[in-house]
């Protein structure tokens, strides 16, 4: 990606997305494809039940439809359970979205989205997709810690903003910094092949998703 979230953000990102897709082909996701059956509403309310207090989320169709439903179905089936904010870069996004059990993260993998619109500008409180390119959205979300309003024109299209909880948002332990290896933060492989047990083991501070929730 060009431009300097491409430097700062949209290298660590593809090594993120590329370590949780499955090398073996017959893994696709079969989960995706039945929980789209339900109807999504056009507004809906996401609550995170997070290790440093409650988070609550409003996401709107309107601003992009396909990675709403994508993130209704994801929340439906208990993905972000367990999830650690594996990236926590103070005054720029919190990121998650990689589940602490690897087969899990095998089935979603294949379940990329095609982009959405850039509606929305991703301001302090948006949730937005993490992406390696072009229709490449998967489970990983980021939260704008400030107005980030460059990630714009790179194709980021928030689907939700916070809308109690920023406080809590801001409170996430941040202390690793950037992820490896641009930092001596998790190397997102590393999550995907080991799970919570290599954040458990090396990374223990960082705060997690206890439970999330559609109200």
């Amino acid at each position: 990606m060009p431009g300097t979230w491409g430097i700062a953000f949209g290298a660590p990102l593809c090594l993120m997305l590329v370590a949780c897709s499955p090398s073996n082909e017959s893994k696709k996701a079969e989960a995706p494809a039945a929980a789209k059956e339900e109807r999504v509403p056009d507004v809906f309310q996401v609550n995170l039940d997070t290790s440093k207090g409650p988070v609550a989320i409003e996401v709107r169709r309107a601003w992009a439809p396909r990675g709403a439903d994508h993130f209704y179905s994801l929340v439906k089936t208990g993905f972000y359970d367990g999830n650690r904010f594996f990236r926590v870069v103070r005054n720029f996004v919190v990121q998650f979205g990689i589940s602490g059990d690897p087969q899990l993260n095998r089935l979603w993998a294949n379940a990329n989205l095609p982009d959405d619109p850039v509606k929305q500008s991703n301001v302090k409180g948006t949730l937005t997709y993490a992406h390696l390119g072009p229709n490449s959205r998967s489970t990983q979300l980021f939260i704008n810690l400030k107005d980030n309003k460059t990630l714009d024109k790179q194709g980021f299209a928030p689907i939700g903003r916070v809308i109690s909880g920023m406080e809590t948002v801001e409170r996430l332990y941040s202390s690793y910094g950037e992820m490896a290896p641009r930092g001596q933060g998790p190397d997102p492989s590393q999550i995907e092949a080991q799970g919570n047990a290599y954040l458990e083991n090396h990374f223990a501070r960082l705060d997690h998703i206890n439970k999330a929730a559609i109200q």
